[in-house]
C-alpha cells in the first residue's frame, strides 16, 4: 500500500512538541519480554521501577523461575495486576527453558520476524504487542510497531484506525508506514505517540487544546466544538 503522509506528518509534529527521544540501549530478547508482560497496563515509572528492584534482587533471571510465586508477585506487586502477571511470568520462563534446554531468547535472532513472533506468541499472556516491543525494542530489533493502549486509543482518536484491537491496528498502521522507517525510527514513533497519549491525550481528560496534532483531529475537533 501507499505510505501514509498523515504518519510522517504526525512523527514530525510529535519530534517538534516533544523533542527527539533518547535512543533506547536495547536489553537482550529475554529481559524485554520480561520487562514487557510486567509492564502492561501500568505506567512507565512504576514499571521500571519494579523491573530496576527485580534486576537487584535476582542475578540471574534463572533465580527468577525458580522463586516462590508468592515472592515473585511480592517482587513485582508496584505493576497492575501483579496477581495474574506473576505467574504467567514464571510459567513462560518454565516453558521456555523445557522447550530450549536453557533460559535464553537469544536463539531467536536467526529467525524471521514473523516466525520470532508466532514462537512468542504461543505463550499465554504473550499477545501482539508484547511480541512486538520484543522484536522491535530488544537487541533483535526488527521493524515492528508496538501498539499498546495508548498508542491504540490515539491512533483511533486521529482516525487511523477504526475500533480494533492492538494486532489489527498494527497491521493496518504497518501496512501504511514509510518502508524507510527502521526498527529504531518504529520504536521512535512508537515513544513520542505514548508520551502524548501519557501528557497530552489521555484517557479521562484529554488536553486537546494543547495537542500539537489538534488540527486535524476528528476527536479533538469534536472536544474543542463541544465547549462552544
Amino acid at each position: 500500500m501507499t505510505p501514509d503522509p498523515r504518519l510522517t506528518a504526525i512523527h514530525e509534529a510529535l519530534v517538534e512538541y516533544f523533542g527527539v527521544p533518547k535512543v533506547r540501549e536495547p536489553w537482550d530478547p529475554l529481559t524485554q519480554l520480561i520487562y514487557s508482560m510486567i509492564a502492561s497496563r501500568t505506567k512507565t515509572e512504576d514499571a521500571d521501577g519494579v523491573m530496576r528492584e527485580l534486576r537487584r534482587t535476582y542475578t540471574t533471571w534463572d533465580e527468577l523461575r525458580d522463586a516462590p510465586l508468592g515472592e515473585v508477585e511480592r517482587a513485582i506487586a508496584g505493576v497492575t495486576f501483579a496477581e495474574v502477571k506473576a505467574p504467567r511470568v514464571k510459567a513462560i520462563l518454565m516453558q521456555i527453558t523445557a522447550r530450549v534446554g536453557e533460559l535464553t531468547l537469544d536463539f531467536l535472532a536467526k529467525y524471521r520476524t514473523d516466525k520470532i513472533r508466532e514462537w512468542l506468541e504461543q505463550f499465554e499472556g504473550v499477545g501482539p504487542q508484547v511480541s512486538a516491543a520484543v522484536v522491535n525494542f530488544s537487541a533483535l530489533r526488527r521493524r515492528a510497531l508496538c501498539v499498546d493502549a495508548n498508542h491504540l486509543r490515539v491512533a483511533q482518536r486521529l482516525g487511523l484506525t477504526a475500533r480494533a484491537d492492538a494486532g489489527l491496528t498494527e497491521e493496518r498502521l504497518m501496512r501504511v508506514i514509510p518502508e524507510s522507517w527502521d526498527a529504531v525510527k518504529l520504536d521512535e514513533h512508537h515513544a513520542l505517540v505514548k508520551r502524548l497519549a501519557q501528557t497530552v491525550c489521555t484517557f479521562a481528560e484529554p488536553r486537546c487544546g494543547e495537542c500539537p496534532l489538534r488540527t486535524g483531529c476528528p476527536y479533538g475537533t469534536r472536544q474543542l466544538e463541544g465547549r462552544d
